[in-house]
């Protein structure tokens, strides 16, 4: 049987290091950055290759990547500990980061998009679901956005009694409901469509407008007043 290679044993140009270095970043593939950050494979794999067997689970997408947990990377892992684990995540969240700064954030809500650029960066690659609100003023001006709860990969138990009760306390005019689908698919569910009836009622009561409900999926989102559902 041939004897693995280690990648101290590759040509110089080959080594992702000294290839960066002698030809610049973006020659590197995928896995060949991502080898960067861990330093070593395993017995059995280069750094590359381990690196290419990590991104082939996700199906080389660093969005389903960047919901993985720090356990969930070692016990699928054989060469992955906590300090390559981290370094992994470290590396998504920074790019998630950076992508975010190239969102111009809306400080006034005059449409679904605003809210999604507002809300984007919040909700964006979260492996549970949590739900937000956008509080604004007479004119449609931010004056906060508030995490009301966080649950499970599907689902979420929104209060809408501390809805209203951080709407009343910032005496917001209006507000935008905001959750996320960590499925990546936005259709709202039923309990989805009952929970916007909820809280279209409850604010209607206290003289606030509820303006939309927007489901992040990623790149996409629906909007409730978009599709005529309030």
């Amino acid at each position: 049987m041939k004897e693995r290679l280690a990648i101290t044993d590759w040509a110089l140009e080959d080594r992702p290091r000294e290839k960066m270095m002698i030809h610049g970043i973006r020659t590197l593939s995928d896995a060949e950055l991502m080898a960067i950050l861990i330093g070593s494979g395993n017995k059995k794999e280069s750094a590359v290759e381990l690196s290419q067997r990590i991104l082939n689970y996700v199906d080389g997408k660093f969005s389903q990547l960047g919901k993985m947990s720090v356990e969930e990377l070692k016990n699928n892992f054989d060469g992955i500990g906590d300090a390559k684990a981290i370094t992994i995540l470290a590396a998504i969240e920074l790019g998630r980061r950076r992508k975010s700064e190239e969102i111009d954030t809306p400080d006034t809500i005059r449409s679904s998009n605003d809210a999604y650029k507002y809300i984007y960066s919040r909700l964006v690659d979260l492996s549970q679901e949590e739900f937000w609100i956008i509080l604004l003023n007479n004119s449609n001006r931010v004056i906060d956005s508030i995490r009301i709860s966080q649950g499970a990969t599907n689902a979420t138990l929104v209060d809408i009694k501390l809805i209203m009760k951080n709407a009343l306390n910032r005496l917001a005019r209006s507000i935008v409901a905001c959750h996320n689908h960590p499925s990546g698919n936005p259709t709202p569910s039923e309990a989805d469509k009952a929970l916007t009836n909820k809280i279209k009622a409850a604010a209607e009561l206290l003289d606030i407008k509820l303006l939309d409900h927007i489901i992040v999926a990623g790149e996409e989102y629906y909007s409730f007043t978009d599709e005529g559902k309030i």
